[in-house]
């Protein structure tokens, strides 16, 4: 698991500059969105809630821990709530940078969020601080229901967050779940990546130079199954290690999570000009 490549099979910039100025500057060409809505989705503990974490670290220059985490994975899933994040800007903290995530719970093989519920957060129908019923999917006409969403309330981008460390079995009950999601999305014209976490978890040599996320055969190896099980493209798939294990923020970790993040942008915005382009 520890063995590596001796060159990376997916090259990271020589710097973060150009990414972090991207991401910082990004502001919806759409007049009807104010914010990029990009929905995290995936099993139990595989870090979704520690991504978010992680992006707010990198833009506000310091570790924070705003989306709630926990390492007791026998419980089910941490998130109960539907909630949207937006990150502060540093110069005014009274403003946001104009990309949000929404969290959302676990999946899991036999509980855990409804796919029918995930399809509804797609379209817009799920109200911020809806708290999830795993007996009972979402209806028309529930306190939490929408019934009239527009763009700004619909998901730009669905993202799917899969631990790399075996720590979660992904069952075929759970890949299935996953696909009947992707292919809702792709009904809507939604773009999909994924982020595969957990990469120093899993590798020893990750663990011991993060450089090494695109040099290991095994997180190489992971990416493949990833792209033949879920059938997301290979080239819309990443590696990050989040910051839940380190104190303080480092380039080399800012590096992948900030190339995942303007993929991310870049796809949701192409998402909001067709947009645009088809009303």
């Amino acid at each position: 698991m520890g063995s590596t490549f001796s060159q990376p099979w997916r090259e990271m910039p020589k710097n973060n500059r150009g990414n972090l100025d991207y991401v910082k500057k990004y502001q919806p060409r759409n007049v009807d969105v104010q914010h990029l809505r990009v929905l995290l989705h995936g099993p139990v503990g595989a870090g979704k809630s520690s991504f978010i974490n992680s992006v707010d670290s990198v833009l506000q220059g310091e570790i924070t821990g705003r989306a709630l985490t926990d390492g007791n994975l026998v419980e089910g899933s941490f998130t109960k709530k539907y909630k949207n994040y937006k990150i502060t800007r540093q110069s005014d903290p009274n403003s946001h940078y104009c990309v949000s995530f929404n969290d959302i719970v676990g999946l899991e093989e036999n509980r855990g969020v409804h796919v029918d519920d995930i399809i509804l957060a797609l379209k817009g129908h799920v109200r911020d601080g809806y708290k999830f019923n795993p007996l009972s999917p979402l209806n028309e006409g529930d306190e939490g229901y929408n019934p009239s969403p527009n763009l700004q309330d619909r998901v730009h981008v669905l993202v799917s967050v899969i631990p790399a460390d075996g720590a979660v079995m992904i069952t075929d009950e759970m890949v299935n779940k996953m696909r009947k999601i992707r292919r809702a999305a792709s009904d809507m014209g939604i773009p999909q990546l994924a982020i595969i976490t957990k990469g120093d978890k899993a590798c020893p040599a990750v663990k011991d130079k993060v450089e090494n996320l695109y040099k290991s055969k095994y997180l190489k190896q992971k990416v493949d199954e990833l792209c033949v099980t879920v059938g997301i493209p290979l080239n819309c798939i990443f590696l990050v290690k989040n910051y839940d294990v380190v104190p303080n923020i480092k380039d080399n970790v800012d590096a992948p999570i900030l190339c995942a993040l303007r993929q991310i942008i870049s796809f949701g915005e192409r998402f909001l000009n067709d947009q645009q382009n088809n009303m």
